[in-house]
């Protein structure tokens, strides 16, 4: 399904639309000092055909070993638009945790997935990611987890044009 989510949002994504460099707009920023640092860049570039892209990223530090990292940008096509967002964190004790989320859609359907994962200091991962593609003919839908303790679970569910559960196909 991380596949097929990943080749829907591309093609979504890819819905017509060329960005020519000379349309960019980026602007970058960064301040450093005794208690730590910070950067980021903001874009918005427009191409010929109306698409668009905009977005942002960052990433602060506190000098004591903290950091924290995100981004978010949104994409705009003649047939299509989409938006991704995450945050990722690492603590000086050694924990760490990722958030991300997209959403794209086109004339032929939409796909949502979000998720993320943590890793206690100790080095414990829980992990977990919900992904739904959903088009004329119904939807599928997959939500993923693993956790250090438990190992991983999966569940796909099926739905027709109604909204009804059905048996999922297989290949």
């Amino acid at each position: 399904m991380k596949r097929f989510a990943f080749a829907m949002t591309s093609m979504l994504a890819m819905g017509a639309f060329a960005i020519d460099a000379a349309d960019a707009q980026v602007r970058r920023g960064g301040v450093r000092g005794d208690n730590g640092a910070a950067a980021g860049q903001v874009h918005d570039r427009a191409g010929p055909n109306g698409g668009r892209v905009v977005g942002g990223r960052g990433v602060v530090a506190d000098g004591q070993g903290n950091v924290a990292a995100g981004s978010a940008n949104c994409a705009r096509g003649q047939s299509a638009q989409g938006c991704r967002a995450g945050v990722t964190t690492r603590s000086a004790d050694g924990s760490m945790s990722h958030q991300s989320g997209l959403h794209a859609s086109g004339a032929n359907g939409a796909v949502d997935s979000s998720g993320g994962f943590t890793r206690s200091a100790d080095g414990t991962i829980d992990q977990g990611r919900t992904t739904t593609a959903t088009g004329q003919n119904g939807s599928v839908s997959v939500d993923g987890a693993y956790t250090s303790d438990t190992g991983r679970s999966r569940t796909v569910t099926c739905t027709d044009a109604s909204g009804a559960v059905i048996a999922c196909p297989t290949r």
